[in-house]
């Protein structure tokens, strides 16, 4: 009979110097690409539960990696949208709080009525993303004089065009108009441009973070591991 003799030393060897070290090496790598598909799925997702999100939205989030010395590696919401609760509403459901804009509204406007919040209406101008634009929320508070500075808001253009023609004002009826901000043009035609409601918007849950990101860990982790074991193995067998 013929017999084959097979030097598995060098397995061998690969082995014993597979200490705690590379395990915590291989399982670092696995968490950070397991983390960094999660939080792309994430991202991906927005693009279908959301309305045209802002870049803003889309980057909420980002991978705080693990390390050697610390096997945790997290999907963290960014500090600049964790100040804000929209995402959270977003994934949880229920009412959300005023917006900036809304809190200012509710405090110097002058008006008889409740402001839960503002809601902008068909006449409303929209930027890329459908929402609101900041130019004319800007004129609104100039107009209404809801900020201190309120008439910082004007800009040069805007106040050169002011010179040239009559432009558009912005008002709030005290009565005879539904509860709302209306502009009226150089031609005197009138539109409502936002609606002021006394009732506070819920939302139904709609990101599902936690629930897809384990979804990509459960689906993703083990065959990144197994990967990564066999990277520091071989890098050990030379």
């Amino acid at each position: 009979m013929t017999e084959i003799a097979l030097d598995v030393s060098g397995f061998v060897s690969a082995l014993k110097v597979m200490a705690e070290r590379d395990l915590r090496i291989a399982a670092t790598w696995a968490l950070n690409d397991t983390a960094k598909e999660a939080s792309d799925h994430i991202r991906d997702r927005m693009t279908v539960v959301f309305d045209r999100p802002t870049t803003f939205t889309e980057n909420a989030f980002y991978v705080k990696k693990a390390r050697v010395d610390d096997l945790t590696a997290a999907v963290m919401e960014r500090p600049t949208r964790a100040s804000r609760d929209y995402l959270k509403v977003e994934e949880a459901g229920g009412p959300r709080r005023p917006t900036g804009f809304e809190g200012q509204m509710q405090r110097a406007l002058a008006y008889d009525g409740l402001i839960s919040a503002v809601i902008p209406a068909d006449e409303a101008r929209l930027d890329a993303y459908g929402n609101w634009s900041v130019g004319e929320r800007n004129q609104v508070m100039s107009a209404l004089k809801i900020q201190r500075d309120y008439a910082a808001n004007a800009t040069a253009r805007s106040t050169l065009s002011g010179r040239k023609r009559k432009r558009s004002t912005y008002f709030v009826p005290q009565s005879g108009l539904y509860p709302g901000i209306y502009r009226k043009d150089a031609s005197g035609n009138i539109g409502i441009v936002a609606i002021l409601t006394d009732k506070v918007p819920r939302y139904a849950p709609r990101l599902g973070f936690h629930a897809e990101a384990m979804a990509v860990f459960e689906a993703r982790l083990q065959g990144h591991l197994s990967r990564t074991l066999s990277q520091v193995f071989y890098k050990r067998l030379g």
